[in-house]
């Protein structure tokens, strides 16, 4: 099977989703700004509006491939099993003797249970229940609920690890010390789980190798006729921007990135928070964001890139040229300024598209999602009082890996 992402509403054909797990029992007031989220979830409701949604994008003819289930079947490959506890069982992280304890501990495990604890962690009392202490300073210097190795629930948002643009995936540089480890998880699935080992596809971007060049996948929108949007958030870098689109550009997978401008603010913290695309013309975008400045990168002569600037109030005519059209249709909710701040921050513009004009949203933002019926897009509605408590809406959480071309 050829996988290939060409838009970012071609009907959804394949995508990946985590269904929340024993990751989000280990979020405590004390850890969850740490780990990236507003609140502590309660998992039973969270596992219901999840499975809501999977059901909902399964019922519009996606297949729902679930994360764990895939690392789980990848762990069954020995090679891809050596790589991965090498990478996390880092005797530089935990000194040799405590690395030798968690090796020879986890090697134990059922795939399956690897796989669990790989994303959800495990703590040193939880360790030193299954096997015998040996000598360690750094073991002794931990409580017993210190986590040897962390629980991942930002696994919960696919989106930003991995993102496929065009016919070639992005494995991504993370930028917060929370998510670094998802790539291990991520890279290992593209490379040895045999649904994608056997596929001849680009990888436009290496994960942890590449270092401080991040690009977070909740900033990329593939919007179509070889063009790429992609924000410079408090997420993704301008080096993360420019190493991936000289990759696209040489491989003739694209013939522009947009780079656009964006506050470095959580509430805004990628650019699918505040936009995304409804159909191959329209667009939804929060009225706080508007138009915003812009630089457009081309192949440039011998391998280089050609950089032009642009004013904010050229935004939406880059776009329009950028997918050979006139114009783009800018659907901006008309609220007042407390009702689009609540609902932007519980992701109102964060919509994922099933087909052309088919988008899946939380039901909680009963204005943006009437606006938007009012101008002809068919909203699906999924509860999300428990899921958004990570800041994320149905976008940041599917990572599509096959849609149909337009």
């Amino acid at each position: 099977m050829a996988y290939h992402v060409g838009s970012e509403v071609g009907r959804l054909r394949q995508v990946i989703l985590h269904r929340p797990g024993d990751e989000m029992t280990r979020l405590t007031p004390t850890n969850k700004d740490d780990l990236l989220f507003d609140d502590v979830l309660w998992l039973h409701r969270a596992q219901a509006e999840h499975d809501e949604f999977a059901h909902t994008l399964s019922s519009r003819g996606a297949e729902v491939l679930y994360l764990t289930e895939l690392l789980a079947e990848t762990l069954a490959v020995p090679e891809a099993r050596t790589h991965v506890l090498d990478a996390v069982l880092d005797p530089r992280s935990f000194g040799k003797a405590t690395a030798d304890m968690l090796h020879a501990w986890a090697s134990g495990l059922s795939d399956a249970d690897l796989a669990g604890v790989l994303v959800a962690g495990v703590t040193k009392a939880e360790l030193l229940a299954a096997t015998d202490e040996k000598p360690s300073l750094y073991l002794r210097t931990l409580a017993p609920s210190s986590f040897l190795l962390p629980p991942l629930p930002n696994h919960l948002f696919t989106r930003d690890t991995s993102c496929w643009i065009y016919d070639g995936v992005a494995i991504n540089s993370m930028r917060k010390p929370a998510r670094m480890s998802e790539t291990v998880n991520v890279g290992a699935i593209y490379r040895w789980h045999p649904r994608f080992a056997g596929e001849q596809f680009p990888t436009w971007a290496d994960g942890a190798a590449e270092g401080a060049a991040t690009l977070e996948g909740g900033d990329v929108l593939i919007i179509g006729n070889g063009a790429v949007l992609i924000g410079l958030s408090e997420r993704t870098s301008a080096v993360g921007v420019e190493r991936v689109a000289q990759r696209l550009f040489a491989a003739g997978a694209a013939t522009s990135v947009i780079a656009v401008d964006m506050p470095h603010v959580r509430a805004q913290m990628h650019l699918d928070t505040v936009m995304t695309m409804l159909d191959p013309e329209s667009f939804v975008r929060y009225a706080g964001f508007g138009p915003r400045d812009t630089l457009i990168l081309r192949p440039g002569p011998r391998g280089g890139l050609k950089v032009s600037g642009h004013r904010a109030s050229e935004f939406d005519r880059v776009l329009a040229r950028a997918l050979g059209l006139d114009a783009v249709r800018v659907l901006t909710p008309p609220q007042d300024a407390l009702t689009a701040e609540r609902e932007q921050w519980n992701d109102a513009c964060n919509v994922l598209a099933v087909a052309p004009g088919v988008v899946v949203a939380y039901e909680r933002n009963v204005a943006t999602s009437e606006f938007l019926r009012g101008h002809g897009i068919e909203v699906l509605e999924v509860p999300g009082g428990e899921l958004g408590r990570g800041r994320g809406g149905p976008r940041c959480m599917s990572c599509p890996v096959l849609r149909d071309p337009l």
